[in-house]
């Protein structure tokens, strides 16, 4: 609620309402009533003053309002039985010009509690109507002090010209609250949305890390660890060499491992649904895994050749067999790993199927077939990754390929 005196022609308007009010009960009471001028003069500046203090000082405009009409119905006699008491014309339209503009701004000149929206108003409201009361009390007690003044049916002017005023008011700061309302839910909401944009962000890094970054430091591990078993002769200062490069690349993976946690410990965060750059197809397979081959593993690709698909199937379809193939060589060395990639009917079968462990190794972080299962999803795949009968593990997952014309030409 502000405090100040309106800017530009809205504060001209007011001034000159203002001024209007004063000139108007000033000579409505000296006219009508048995009132020196001088006594109508200050009863006028009074009545004004109400009207001012709405801006100004918002919780005296009432207090000040209701006071000049009590001071008014005590020292004004009307001049003839048909002048209005205990309200004068200029003192019914002045009250009720400041009940609701004070209604209104929510000026009702009572701190209230509670934040900021409806539960506030809806206390002022109340309040607001308690004014209302108060000023129907002041006509009621007059007429039973001094009867002779005015009429019962006097008072009936006031009764519903404020009560109009109290329903303007509320209508008016209601749409006032409803509009704060909408502008801060849009504020929360742009938050929201810059927020949300982050956290997808940070998710696409974390799973472009773990899909590029890692799958290649896995690879140096394999090559690393197992080259002393295939280059024969060997010198021992080249083992040392081999072993240190394994262990600082086992150290960065771990490293990496920490990074992804922190990227990805907001529950909220959410998945992208486009890439940024160019990205691996179905095309970049055979140097996905020939490069696997030359680090020691047994990978056999078996992928048929389908043109025309949608790129995000195909990275996806991509992203799938790399990570497939990394947690095999990861966690299996030494299994016999196959990847299938074929079309049946209008669904693209994805598989990485690898054989049982030589020997115990420590379990993964979890994060890549959580990222597997993500990127399935955006395309409303179905993903199933589970233990194989014979102590392996296989990695299914199903692409829909709306009805794209299959080309089941060309296999390796």
């Amino acid at each position: 609620m502000s405090s100040r005196w309106p800017g530009g022609r809205a504060g001209i308007w007011v001034a000159l309402g203002v001024g209007a009010l004063l000139v108007l009960t000033s000579t409505d009471l000296g006219q009508h009533y048995q009132l020196p001028i001088g006594a109508a003069f200050a009863l006028g500046v009074m009545r004004a003053l109400a009207l001012a203090l709405v801006w100004l000082r918002p919780p005296w405009a009432l207090p000040v309002s209701l006071a000049a009409s009590v001071l008014t119905a005590i020292v004004c006699i009307p001049v003839s039985p048909d002048e209005a008491w205990p309200w004068p014309v200029t003192g019914v339209f002045g009250h009720s010009l400041v009940l609701a503009i004070a209604g209104a701004r929510g000026a009702t000149g009572l701190a209230v509690g509670g934040g900021r929206g409806s539960t506030r108003w809806a206390s002022s409201r109340w309040v607001l109507g308690g004014w209302w009361v108060a000023t129907q009390l002041v006509g009621v007690v007059g007429m039973v002090l001094t009867p002779e003044r005015g009429s019962w049916a006097g008072l009936l002017t006031m009764a519903l010209l404020s009560a109009v005023a109290v329903v303007v008011a509320d209508l008016v700061r209601s749409r006032a609250d409803a509009r704060q309302q909408l502008l801060e839910q849009e504020e929360i909401s742009a938050v929201e949305r810059a927020q949300r944009a982050r956290w997808q962000e940070r998710a696409r890094i974390a799973r472009e890390l773990h899909d590029v970054v890692a799958h290649h430091l896995s690879v140096v591990v394999v090559r690393a660890d197992s080259a002393p078993h295939r280059l024969i002769g060997l010198p021992d200062d080249a083992r040392v060499e081999f072993a240190g490069i394994a262990e600082d690349a086992r150290s960065s993976l771990t490293e990496m491992r920490r990074v992804l946690r922190l990227l990805r410990e907001d529950p909220g965060t959410g998945r992208a649904s486009s890439e940024l750059g160019p990205q691996p197809g179905l095309a970049d397979l055979a140097e996905l895994i020939a490069t696997t081959r030359r680090a020691g593993a047994d990978v056999r690709l078996e992928v048929e050749s389908l043109p025309g698909l949608d790129p995000a199937v195909e990275l996806t379809a991509y992203r799938v067999v790399q990570e497939g193939v990394s947690n095999a060589v990861r966690h299996a060395p030494g299994a016999m790993v196959e990847v299938g990639v074929r079309r049946i009917g209008s669904e693209l079968i994805v598989s990485v199927v690898n054989g049982p462990a030589d020997a115990a190794v420590g379990s993964g972080s979890g994060h890549g077939l959580v990222g597997m299962r993500e990127r399935v999803g955006l395309l409303d795949g179905r993903f199933r990754a589970a233990p194989s009968a014979d102590g392996g593990y296989r990695v299914e997952v199903v692409l829909p390929l709306d009805d794209q014309p299959a080309d089941a030409e060309g296999a390796e």
